[in-house]
């Protein structure tokens, strides 16, 4: 395992270890089993982002020549780019013994994938009906051998490489030429990858696109006279980065824009290809492709982006998928009657997706049609495809409302949709704003300004999360309703940062990044070993997705030392080392994977018996440390707090679906003696039993 004197754990390589928690999902049999081929496709697509994002990073620091701050140890980068590709070779045989198990599982429940071979008489004419009326029109499909260039290959797209073994030629034949006729076919995202046959005898039957395309290639190349012809598949992933010029004539949607289509030609990653391929098949791909074996070549299945299985069909099984549950209301908040009225009388807090999301339409929605409502400001990060949130700004504007926006267009792998999403809303007369040069916006907060009587009154929400109801529905996050003036006025500020971005304010409440989030945190930690060395009680208590920021981790060490005692729930990579004597002691780490996306950043600091609480955008990133306006927001309403401290200990006591971090990084399950405790499904549970609690109104 790459370290750095022992006191880190390799980025990179804890990011794949979140990815192997993943894949644990799709293995534990008490998982639905559709919802399980589902999390083979979480697993499948984060691999690709990590290859795009990840690997590329590591990749451009080989070929600069340097070594990286990414790259502990004084490990050369390319050593780091071959351990990469040792695990995940091993991940990838790991997931297919998986997938071969629950394909033997789906069997047991009826259900089974066949391929090409197994169509029967029966299935063949839907099959072949079914492929000229909607596989062939949209069919892209290349052959290789005498074209001068090789065609670009999409990132991340799945291709079929076919091989045609020719009849011998009659008259002479050049020896030094091939007999074999090689082609490319584009898998059409058009299509659906997974497509249902007629059931028969209450089997149902399913056959990936892939395999109804092999089935038909006689009909693709009838042409050729061939003695044999094979497909296997390929895939290449390129390198994500954008890359944005400095014309100064373009608008930053154009260089945005521009640096988007960018990455179609840019430099391949990975290559991965179906291991029964046959040698000359790859050897003839790889020298076209210009691919040398020091690249990233990885061996795989028959079958290639897996992240498919993500929309596996549910075949009216819901005793095969989790079990949908009905988003609670917030306790004393209701959807009917005005929203801004109960805000103006105390904070509220949301956490989807065991509340519902529709406060947030709900509020944009008043805010839009109150006469008294004069302006709203927004941030906006990831936006859902048809965006209530995006209606409900629109509206406001044609009610006469001052709508201004800011919205990041480098929200990574969104870039495109939020570009739509900008023009759109700047046609319809929104006011956008296009963050501060340098930096990310990520900051998940709005404001809206109400007159009452001769005063401006403010209202207004901070998120953990993005205001997207698709991913809400998945994602957990924390949204707090407030109309606390200390806070929204510093809320308001922010939004003048990004329109004088030359300016730093100065903030007593809300901690905001880049200035402030780092030195705020440093303090609160420092404040907590002062009370440890008094001998009072000093804890910590994180939630966050992501901990990789190396000042971070050596101030909670030195919190460790001092006494604090630390809690540390991630999701994802940490590159903290806990439990070590002498250095983190004192310190546990646990990650949780399980039906939703864990995705709340909450920050606990003992303060001698009277916490101070903050919910925040940032996680401990140096992205978010620095290079990156990020929002976090103190917790003041005493039932809140409790409630974010019930939920934290909630998470912290799960047994079933707690992974405990460690030096070995081997992902193993935290057991005891206790009774089994699921922490996503309890949170449910306590938020019911608090909702059916008798409510003592004030």
């Amino acid at each position: 395992m790459i370290k750095s004197k022992d006191q880190y754990i390799n980025r990179e390589i804890s990011w794949l270890m979140f990815n192997d928690r993943v894949l644990q999902e799709s293995a534990d049999k008490n998982v639905p089993l559709i919802e399980r081929l589902r999390f083979l496709g979480i697993f499948s697509n984060n691999l690709d982002e990590f290859f795009k994002v990840r690997y590329a990073t590591v990749k451009r620091i080989v070929l600069a020549g340097k070594k990286g701050k990414s790259v502990l140890g004084g490990e050369k980068a390319k050593d780091l780019l071959a351990e990469i590709t040792k695990i995940v070779i091993n991940q990838q045989s790991k997931s297919l013994e998986i997938h071969k198990d629950i394909i033997k599982e789906l069997e047991s429940e009826g259900i089974f994938l066949i391929d090409e071979t197994e169509v029967s008489e029966a299935q063949a004419e839907f099959v072949k009906n079914y492929f000229l009326e909607k596989v062939s029109p949209q069919l892209m499909t290349i052959v290789l051998n005498d074209l001068n260039q090789f065609p670009l290959l999409k990132d991340t797209e799945a291709y079929l490489a076919v091989k045609m073994i020719l009849a011998q030629p009659e008259g002479d034949f050049n020896e030094e030429e091939t007999p074999n006729r090689y082609a490319l076919i584009e898998i059409p995202k058009g299509v659906e990858r997974f497509v249902v046959l007629p059931a028969e005898e209450n089997r149902n039957y399913i056959i990936i696109l892939d395999d109804l395309i092999r089935f038909c290639l006689d009909r693709i190349f009838p042409m050729f006279d061939y003695e044999a012809i094979s497909a296997h598949m390929i895939k290449i992933t390129r390198d994500a980065e954008l890359d944005i010029d400095n014309d100064l004539s373009k608008s930053f949607i154009e260089k945005i824009s521009s640096s988007v289509e960018g990455r179609k030609i840019s430099d391949p990653v990975r290559f991965v290809y179906d291991k029964s391929i046959d040698v000359d098949t790859l050897e003839f791909l790889k020298g076209k492709m210009g691919i040398e074996d020091t690249d990233s070549v990885i061996p795989g299945g028959r079958y290639h982006n897996r992240r498919d299985y993500m929309g596996f069909p549910s075949l009216g099984r819901q005793d095969l998928m989790y079990e949908k549950i009905t988003p609670l209301p917030v306790k004393g908040l209701s959807l009917e009657g005005s929203l801004l009225e109960r805000i103006a009388e105390k904070d509220y807090l949301m956490y989807a997706p065991y509340h519902t999301f529709s406060y947030i339409i709900k509020f944009l929605r008043e805010a839009a049609l109150d006469p008294k409502v004069k302006s709203i400001k927004i941030t906006v990060y990831r936006l859902a495809k048809d965006s209530q949130v995006a209606a409900s700004l629109i509206n406001a504007v044609k009610n006469g409302k001052q709508v201004t926006m800011q919205i990041e267009l480098r929200a990574r792998f969104d870039e495109q949709a939020n570009i739509n999403y900008a023009e759109e809303l700047q046609a319809e007369g929104v006011k956008l704003i296009f963050g501060v040069p340098g930096l990310k916006v990520h900051s998940k907060i709005c404001v809206i300004e109400r007159e009452e009587g001769d005063l401006i009154k403010r209202y207004g929400f901070v998120s953990t999360g993005n205001f997207n109801e698709s991913t809400a529905k998945i994602y957990t996050d924390y949204t707090l309703f407030t109309a606390n003036e200390s806070i929204l006025k510093e809320l308001k500020i922010v939004f003048d940062f990004f329109e004088t971005t030359y300016k730093i304010y100065k903030y007593k409440h809300l901690v905001v990044s880049p200035h402030y989030t780092k030195s705020m945190f440093i303090k609160l930690i420092d404040d907590e070993i002062e009370s440890a060395a008094k001998g009072r009680e000093a804890y910590i208590k994180i939630k966050m997705n992501s901990f990789t920021s190396y000042k971070m981790v050596d101030k909670l060490y030195e919190a460790s030392r001092a006494g604090v005692k630390i809690q540390l729930i991630i999701r994802g990579v940490c590159c903290l080392i806990p439990g070590v004597k002498g250095m983190s002691e004192n310190i546990e780490a646990i990650s949780i994977v399980d039906k939703f996306l864990e995705h709340p950043r909450v920050f606990i600091f003992g303060n001698e018996g009277d916490p101070k609480i903050y919910i925040s955008s940032a996680d401990w990133m140096t992205r978010n440390l620095d290079n990156r306006v990020e929002v976090g927001c103190p917790i003041y309403d005493k039932d809140i707090q409790q409630e974010l401290i019930d939920t934290f200990e909630i998470s912290w006591n799960d047994n079933v679906k707690a992974r405990i971090f460690n030096e070995e990084q081997n992902n193993i399950y935290r057991k005891n003696d206790k009774p089994q405790l699921r922490s996503q499904f309890a949170i449910y549970d306590y938020y019911l039993k608090k909702l059916n609690e008798k409510n003592i109104e004030n």
